[in-house]
């Protein structure tokens, strides 16, 4: 760890570095005399002598950058000796600025101005990696990745789950699930600068980062070293909607599951490494409702998986091993199952905890359905379209009849008006990437 100061008017990019024996790529930054690095690690094996690979832990270094650039958000962002093309600059500009909306937001700042510096690379040819198995899905053990992994698999049964965590965490809100896929699992360690950890001590400033899209890079780094031939996400419609807007800026807590940032990823991958790995989205066009219809008839699921975050707590003594049954994303996820499974199945899922059986979280259903003082929460939920079509055909359910909170959020809402009606959720909706061999699956031909 280097010495501590006043931070500098520049974030810089130092070096990056491959070590094919521990099987990690090291990552280095600065900030005035602070000084930052980061380990991903990916194990024995693999093929880390192509020119993909390394091209591949390049764009981990340009991606996991951002995590240090906000300890301060100088105004400048310095690429030091790592030249890019116009392709890398538009997209990286695009990562900060969008990526980073929420930090801004929260902490006060304008990033708009800030600078990029660097020399240019003019563009050069793909180098393709050496490909020779089948589809890698990022899995975090929700709704949205089960349903992806179940559909993938039906075509593809080589198909890996890749999961990123801590150095040493397991978190069995994911490895439950995953166990249950009975498919191999691919892993990463991601060991951020300690320094990070102790903000407060540091003076750094703290919010949301775009980790979904470094987690991005790290995965089609697994996929270059492991002969993938795709990383496939489950990013679905509604990730791609504003948190809020500011001053007509848009603000969005998933930038980097929506489809400016794969739209944009897309473009930096075709021209690194060609066609292959592809990197899309399966759900990008589907609803969280549709998602939610398919998830329902998966029951062997329904014990196993566990969206609440804090199964995510970073502290495994506070790490909760069931739902809480009252944050947002407790609150959203048993919402938009009730239209598709019965009162008693929920309840067994949420342990006799669950959210729409408590009045006193009327307030939080209020704000994922867009009535009331409340706003959007800043957490992965779905649009509140899809939202209140679910009040409207859970209410409907024989099993919810006379039920307050459904009954109190359906009142609010009123009748169906255009775009929320279920009809409507349930097609293919807006733009999406996915191939011609995997369009069947998410439905789509």
């Amino acid at each position: 760890m280097g010495h501590h100061e006043a931070p500098a008017d520049r974030f810089r990019y130092d070096a990056y570095e491959l070590d094919p024996g521990l099987g990690r790529v090291t990552c280095r930054y600065s900030l005035g005399s602070s000084t930052f690095t980061e380990h991903i690690t990916f194990g024995p094996g693999g093929d880390w002598g192509s020119v993909a690979a390394t091209r591949a832990a390049r764009l981990i270094f340009l991606l996991a950058g951002v995590s240090y650039f906000k300890t301060a958000a100088p105004p400048v962002v310095d690429f030091g000796d790592v030249a890019t093309t116009t392709t890398e600059q538009d997209f990286l500009r695009a990562f900060y600025l969008g990526g980073l909306a929420e930090f801004a937001y929260r902490n006060g700042l304008d990033l708009s101005a800030t600078e990029f510096v660097g020399p240019d690379a003019p563009a050069t040819a793909p180098v393709p990696p050496p490909i020779g198995a089948g589809p890698l899905v990022p899995f975090g053990g929700g709704i949205d990745s089960i349903v992806t992994v179940e559909a993938v698999r039906s075509r593809h049964p080589d198909t890996a789950l890749f999961v990123v965590s801590r150095p040493g965490a397991r978190f069995e809100a994911i490895e439950a699930p995953a166990a249950l896929t009975a498919l191999e699992v691919l892993r990463a360690e991601r060991e951020i600068d300690p320094s990070l950890l102790r903000s407060a001590h540091f003076g750094y400033l703290n919010g949301h980062v775009p980790v979904t899209g470094i987690l991005s890079a790290v995965a089609v780094m697994a996929a270059i070293l492991r002969g993938r031939d795709a990383v496939v996400m489950s990013n679905e419609w509604s990730s791609s909607f504003a948190t809020l807007e500011v001053e007509g800026r848009p603000v969005n807590h998933q930038w980097s599951k929506g489809i400016e940032f794969e739209e944009g990823f897309r473009a930096v991958l075709a021209a690194t490494f060609g066609p292959a790995p592809d990197y899309f989205s399966l759900l990008r066009a589907r609803s969280e409702l549709w998602v939610a219809a398919r998830f329902a008839a998966l029951d062997r699921y329904h014990r196993a998986f566990r969206s609440c975050n804090k199964a995510f707590t970073i502290d495994p003594d506070r790490r909760m091993d069931h739902w809480c049954g009252e944050c947002d994303k407790c609150c959203f996820i048993d919402l938009i199952l009730s239209p598709y499974l019965s009162a008693a199945e929920l309840s067994a899922i949420f342990r006799g905890h669950e959210p729409l059986e408590d009045a006193s979280l009327l307030d939080r259903f209020r704000a994922l359905v867009a009535v009331g003082p409340g706003t959007k929460p800043f957490e992965c939920v779905g649009e509140e379209r899809e939202c209140r079509a679910a009040v409207r055909l859970a209410a409907a359910r024989a099993d919810r009849a006379g039920h307050a909170v459904l009954d109190a959020l359906a009142a609010e809402i009123g009748p169906d008006s255009a775009g929320e009606e279920p009809a409507v959720l349930l097609e293919p909706l807006g733009p999406h990437f996915v191939p011609d061999d995997y369009a069947a699956e998410a439905q789509l031909v």
